[in-house]
């Protein structure tokens, strides 16, 4: 096999397995393939409806390393005692066995962008028509002084579902009376921007019955952050004198951990915390590197009225990976692009018609029982990129029956959007 300029190789061990000779993993002959790198909100969306609604005329293929996915959103409500981690699974069973598609459960490692091949961390060389990416997000190195991956068992990041809500959950529960729970707060753009005052909320409403004189410091790099009022006007309601947020003003943009002897310091000054949540800032999940469709700035620029990469027509990219104008990087924002990606690859694959690209997001937050805030918008494909038309957010001073309405509709979302995603 002879290298071209357009072969991007993830991994040595993947080079090594592309020069010997690799299994070719086909569909049915003469029928085009989709290849989808991802199984959360964006890339099972994709998978599923593109084969429901093309009823068996193309060939898709899911790769996802993980065989039980933890949703990212509705994690915190685990922290907080809302949810059982079980309730956070999903598998990919029904993808299979209902719809048809091939689930892979195997890292994609390389990207062949001139044969239109995926290769796999196992030596499978994956054939594709389209290509749709929906990584998720990576970490970028250095963000956070003193912390990296090999860090995050000590100062975990719970910013990817799983064992890391897991472990923050227990060092949580193991936190001393009277400690302090330290957060690192991320620059922009990241993943679920409401998500981080979320997390200090439940983690807030644990400490209020478990371990009432507890502190909660908010180291934050940014002057201001999404629902902001509502967030703090709830901070004051339910969690009055327990949480402490340190913008850049103060040095949140100015901060250092040191894992090993949990302090972290703040502009030169050094605190000792009992746990630390560093949320580093954020690129796109690296296949979408190593396919060289990411920016400098490390996320992928898409067309917004198909999610096509701007850098190959071949590929799409959803969620949070992609670089596409408004949009927050959310579930909800992923699930509503993986359907405007599958009606268009369907028509451009088998001649189907194709709908004008409309989008829509809604993000909620639970700040304590039974009070649930949201904001959300809708949003058009314009040349330039995806922008927004309108949009709404709770308000500050809401009564409790309207709070816990918000708070059961979004039980009610989360239901629908996880058999949205995986049947």
């Amino acid at each position: 096999m002879k290298l071209n300029r357009r072969i991007f190789i993830g991994s040595a061990a993947a080079a090594s397995a592309t020069l010997s000779a690799p299994m070719v993993m086909g569909g049915s002959h003469g029928m085009p393939k989709v290849v989808v790198i991802g199984g959360g909100a964006g890339g099972a969306t994709v998978a599923r409806y593109l084969a429901k609604d093309s009823k068996g005329a193309i060939d898709v293929t899911l790769v996802e390393p993980t065989r039980t996915y933890y949703t990212c959103f509705f994690s915190n409500l685990y922290l907080g005692g809302f949810r059982e981690f079980s309730s956070l699974a999903h598998t990919y069973g029904k993808l299979a066995s209902e719809y048809g598609i091939n689930v892979v459960h195997d890292w994609a490692v390389a990207v062949d962008r001139d044969a239109k091949t995926v290769t796999l961390a196992g030596g499978a060389v994956l054939p594709y028509d389209r290509l749709v990416l929906s990584p998720g997000i990576d970490f970028r190195d250095g963000a956070v002084p003193g912390w990296d991956v090999t860090a995050q068992q000590k100062m975990p990041h719970a910013y990817k579902a799983g064992s890391q809500t897991q472990l923050l959950k227990a060092q949580l529960e193991a936190m001393p009376q009277g400690g302090t729970f330290a957060m690192v707060a991320p620059p922009n753009p990241f993943r679920c921007p409401p998500g981080p005052y979320e997390r200090v909320s439940m983690v807030a409403h644990h400490l209020k019955v478990n371990n009432p004189t507890g502190k909660i410091l908010i180291l934050d790099p940014k002057p201001k952050f999404s629902k902001q009022g509502l967030f703090q006007e709830g901070w004051s309601n339910h969690y009055d004198g327990m949480i402490e947020w340190v913008g850049p003003d103060f040095g949140g943009d100015k901060v250092e951990v040191r894992p090993d002897s949990m302090e972290v310091v703040v502009d030169g000054e050094v605190t000792k915390v009992d746990v630390c949540n560093v949320i580093p800032a954020m690129k796109a999940g690296r296949i979408a590197e190593v396919a060289g469709v990411t920016n400098d700035k490390g996320w992928a620029p898409v067309h917004a009225a198909d999610m096509r990469s701007k850098m190959d027509d071949n590929i799409h990219i959803l969620g949070d990976a992609s670089m596409q104008g408004d949009m927050p990087k959310s579930g909800f924002a992923a699930n509503s692009q993986a359907k405007v990606a599958a009606n268009a690859i369907r028509g451009a694959l088998t001649g189907s018609k194709v709908f004008p690209a409309k989008f829509t997001n809604t993000c909620w937050s639970l700040i304590d029982t039974d009070d649930g805030i949201k904001v959300g918008a809708s949003y058009e494909a314009t040349d330039e990129k995806i922008a927004k038309t309108d949009g709404f957010i709770s308000k500050t001073g809401e009564d409790a029956a309207l709070r816990k309405a918000t708070y059961e509709e979004s039980v009610g979302w989360y239901d629908g959007i996880t058999s949205d995603m995986f049947g």
